[in-house]
C-alpha cells in the first residue's frame, strides 16, 4: 500500500470495546455465514459506488455477475478479475457448508465502499 494510504489508515483512532462478544459463541458448524465486504461489490448494471458512498449493496448467494467499483486505484485487481472468490468467496463458503465446516450460507451478502471517509 502506498505511503499516503498507510498514513491515512494509521492515523485513524480505533474504538475500544468493554466486551468482546455480544452473544454467546456458537460452533461454526451451527452458524449461517454472510459476507460483508469493503470491496464496493455490486451486481453488474447497478449504480456504481461513488468516492464518498455511505450506502451499501446486497447480492444473493447465487449471483456471480458481480463487479467491483472501488475507487482506490493502488490495489492490484487482476486476481479477482480471474476469480471472484478472491474478494467474495461465495464458492468457498458453499464448499464449507457442504463439508459441514459451517452450518449454512446466508441468502444475502453485503458490500460497501471501504475507502469512504469513516468520519463524515
Amino acid at each position: 500500500m502506498p505511503a499516503v494510504g498507510r498514513g491515512f489508515i494509521s492515523d485513524l483512532e480505533l474504538p475500544s470495546f468493554e466486551y468482546l462478544a455480544w452473544t454467546p459463541p456458537v460452533p461454526a458448524q451451527s452458524r449461517r455465514v454472510s459476507i460483508v465486504s469493503t470491496a464496493a461489490v455490486s451486481r453488474r448494471g447497478e449504480k456504481p459506488f461513488s468516492w464518498l458512498a455511505k450506502d451499501h449493496r446486497s447480492f444473493h448467494k447465487n449471483d456471480r455477475d458481480l463487479v467491483m467499483t472501488h475507487v482506490a486505484v493502488e490495489f492490484d485487481r487482476s486476481a479477482w478479475q480471474q476469480d471472484l472468490n478472491v474478494i467474495i468467496p461465495l464458492d468457498r463458503l458453499e464448499e464449507m457448508a457442504e463439508s459441514g465446516e459451517i452450518g449454512s450460507v446466508a441468502d444475502e451478502h453485503y458490500s460497501f465502499m471501504g475507502a469512504a471517509d469513516p468520519v463524515t
